[in-house]
């Protein structure tokens, strides 16, 4: 039995406690509270970050990426696994495809936290949101009780907002772009596809739910906007965190002998058109940001030589630089955002991927260069990071 060591208002709790399920893994839930986080998760992991997956060989495994990667590695090293087993593999084996997933698992990951974070501070959501918070200080305590200590813990990640590049000036861009192109174009793409690269989730589909789950879907005011603007992608939520019944259906249809009973991805390495908006957006808007953070991270590595050593850990942020965000070069805000050392960790996954195709396809490249992608992918990180005992370190 695994134990999810996390919260349901957390953004990255929901996107493992949908993979845990999606896998048929044994796990129970333990709620973050105060108590927990200074107990359990503070010395067992050495930073305060939910959620925590422990292991029943005792493992405390931190940081979403990483723990999807330990259960896929699992499933592969285990030579007694049945067929149904291998096809729960969330890691597409064509090249394009393991590409688009790891892509949308980073935008949803990192970028998508701008709009997930706006909606839930900054419109209707209380006092929901007070009460949830409440549940880590006083979880058995009424609801007004809640509330009170809630607000009083909200305040600090409320204090997060304006860090994100969240201001008075780029709010109407923030909603102009999540409400006209990731979710028109989500909306778009789920009115004909069950998941991102076909019948089945992949990474990018659990990178995804993060926060079009906990924040965008499970609080009130944006949710009210999803049902409205994209139910296509609420329904997406729900298939995700309802994996059971998906499974269920395929178990029932494969009896009449039916080939469509086995979740797969698309044949062919194929990426559906329906992605290839949602992917230019992203070079457009987020891969600028990935660049600068890795320069940024080469130039304060070198700045801080003299105080280097081997233990040293990176911080998780490293000052300030400028982003756009909007619908277009004509339709977006310039402001200024905390630049996330951790993000060059993500960047390096994808990069890494890329280059691990030992020659790229026609079809390949040609799909980079229509959305923007082909530069990118041919950067070269000057100084890699690594994790060490759940921290950011060179090397």
């Amino acid at each position: 039995m695994y134990i999810l060591y996390g919260s349901e208002v957390s953004l990255y709790t929901g996107k493992i406690r949908a993979y845990l399920n999606y896998k048929q893994l044994p796990f129970t839930e333990v709620l973050s509270t105060v108590s927990v986080y200074k107990k359990i998760i503070r010395p067992k992991t050495g930073v305060t970050f939910i959620p925590v997956v422990k292991t029943p060989s005792d493992e405390y495994l931190q940081d979403t990426a990483r723990i999807i990667d330990y259960f896929e590695a699992q499933a592969r090293a285990n030579t007694q696994a049945d067929t149904n087993t291998n096809n729960l593999s969330v890691v597409p084996t064509t090249p394009a495809q393991h590409l688009v997933s790891e892509l949308f698992a980073l935008w949803g990951d990192e970028w998508l936290v701008i709009p997930a974070m706006h909606y839930r501070w900054n419109k209707d959501n209380f006092p929901f949101i007070y009460e949830e918070f409440g549940q880590v200080v006083t979880p058995k305590a009424p609801k007004f009780v809640r509330a009170y200590f809630g607000k009083k813990l909200a305040k600090k990640f409320q204090g997060f907002v304006p860090l994100l590049g969240i201001t008075e000036k780029s709010i109407p861009h923030i909603e102009d772009w999540y409400e006209n192109t990731v979710l028109h174009y989500l909306n778009e793409h789920f009115a004909t596809h069950k998941y991102l690269l076909g019948d089945k989730p992949c990474t990018g589909d659990f990178g995804l739910l993060g926060p079009l789950y906990a924040h965008l879907y499970r609080d009130p005011a944006p949710k009210q906007l999803m049902d409205k603007l994209a139910p296509n992608v609420a329904d997406w939520v729900k298939r995700m965190n309802n994996p059971s019944a998906e499974q269920h259906t395929s178990a029932a249809v494969s009896n009449d002998n039916n080939p469509a009973s086995n979740p797969a991805f698309l044949e062919n390495d194929e990426i559906p058109p329906t992605l290839l908006p949602l992917l230019k957006d992203m070079f457009a808007q987020q891969w600028p940001v990935l660049k600068n953070t890795s320069e940024a991270l080469a130039d304060w590595r070198e700045k801080n030589a003299s105080n280097e050593n081997t233990s040293c850990f990176i911080p998780r942020t490293i000052g300030q630089h400028t982003f756009k965000i909007g619908r277009g070069e004509t339709e977006n805000a310039e402001e200024q955002r905390f630049i996330s050392s951790f993000h060059q960790y993500k960047l390096q996954r994808v990069l890494d991927v890329f280059n691990s195709i030992e020659q790229p396809s026609p079809e390949l490249i040609s799909l980079l260069d229509e959305v923007g992608g082909l530069e990118y992918m041919q950067l070269n990180v000057q100084d890699r990071v690594a994790i060490e005992r759940n921290r950011l370190v060179f090397g």
